[in-house]
């Protein structure tokens, strides 16, 4: 079985606004080593996300539509069945059931709300400078 990695969506937009960023490197690295992880409910938050008018500036609605098709082809979709409550900001807990489900090798975030869990039920929770040490 392939190692699962899960990218929260702070990460995967640092990933795609710069393409030569730590996020952007360990998300290329994750992909080379094992399968990106998203749930229905990470892969709306991303969408949504990318979509917010601060980015206008950045991509165009139709770079945003070839990055989602991009990444919806790299990416691999899990079902999650997980409803526990683990984290300061609930909007978290999707990364978390996420993880756990798919049994993940880690997540990778600079979110204090997520890495403060560091680990959650085994599965490592990392910065992006931290899973290039540990998986590259």
């Amino acid at each position: 079985m392939k190692n699962s990695f899960i990218f929260d969506t702070n990460s995967l937009i640092s990933s795609v606004l710069s393409p030569l960023s730590t996020n952007a490197s360990a998300l290329k690295s994750a992909l080379k080593i094992g399968d990106v992880m998203l749930s229905q409910e990470t892969w709306k938050e991303f969408k949504s996300v990318i979509f917010r008018n601060k980015f206008d500036r950045y991509f165009t609605v139709e770079q945003r539509n070839e990055i989602l098709a991009l990444l919806d082809k790299k990416f691999v979709f899990f079902e999650t069945h997980s409803t526990f409550k683990a984290c300061r900001d609930p909007k978290d807990d999707m990364f978390l059931h996420l993880a756990v489900d798919a049994k993940a090798k880690c997540i990778v975030t600079g979110d204090p709300d997520l890495l403060v869990l560091h680990p959650f039920e085994g599965i490592p929770i990392l910065t992006p400078t931290e899973f290039l040490e540990k998986f590259v």
